[in-house]
């Protein structure tokens, strides 16, 4: 099961950087994936999912939120202001805050449902102009205006490297504006990079195509 084979390299990389596997979870990307790759995912144990689209999410797993009482969503794809209500109803974290304007539509989103999800600060480490994420000088700003103006539940950051550099001085990056800050979740790492990132500290990687196989 590709599952297990990825959970043993998460394994291998934390003890290889120092850490414990319970140090990094694992975060299906289950985006696009049919219903059977995704049942078989859940037999497996797997309980952490990330989704790119509120919509689509709220199609794959409104009837599967009764069926499994621990499942875990995570919002890994750009949000829109006008979908933030929806995402807080249906989320459990929302890793792609990146612009004021995104943090008080979930301040109010969060005060009208009396549902808190966390939130992580998307940082645009490579500053690629097609990605979302707030720049790295930044950073700063947003979180500190997230927490202390919009009252949010921020618990730390995510990012994307540029698919052309290496991905480790991001990571490294990403650490250090995550340290200044206080912050301890760390999502960065993929199918192709996962284990570096966890050498860097991550507590969170995504695994999609590793996990699910190649999607059509």
């Amino acid at each position: 099961m590709r599952r297990a084979a990825i959970l043993a390299r998460i394994e291998a990389a934390a003890k290889a950087a120092g850490r414990t596997e319970g140090d990094v979870g694992l975060v299906a990307v289950s985006k696009q994936q049919p219903d059977t790759r995704i049942d078989a995912v859940l037999a497996a144990g797997q309980r952490v999912f990330g989704e790119n689209r509120v919509q689509e999410a709220q199609v794959r797993w409104g009837a599967r939120r009764a069926q499994f009482s621990d499942l875990v969503l995570r919002l890994i794809g750009p949000l829109q202001t006008n979908k933030a209500e929806d995402a807080v109803a249906l989320f459990d974290a929302i890793d792609t805050l990146d612009r004021p304007k995104l943090a008080a539509a979930l301040a109010g989103a969060m005060h009208k449902l009396g549902r808190r999800p966390d939130v992580l600060v998307q940082v645009n480490t490579g500053e690629e102009p097609q990605k979302g994420g707030v720049s790295p000088p930044e950073a700063d700003a947003l979180i500190h205006a997230a927490r202390e103006t919009y009252g949010l539940p921020v618990r730390g950051l995510m990012c994307i490297p540029p698919a052309n550099e290496p991905p480790g001085p991001h990571f490294a990056l990403l650490a250090k504006i995550a340290a200044r800050n206080g912050l301890s979740q760390l999502s960065m790492g993929m199918s192709e990079d996962f284990e570096t990132a966890i050498r860097f500290g991550a507590t969170h990687v995504r695994v999609g195509s590793a996990l699910f196989g190649p999607r059509g």
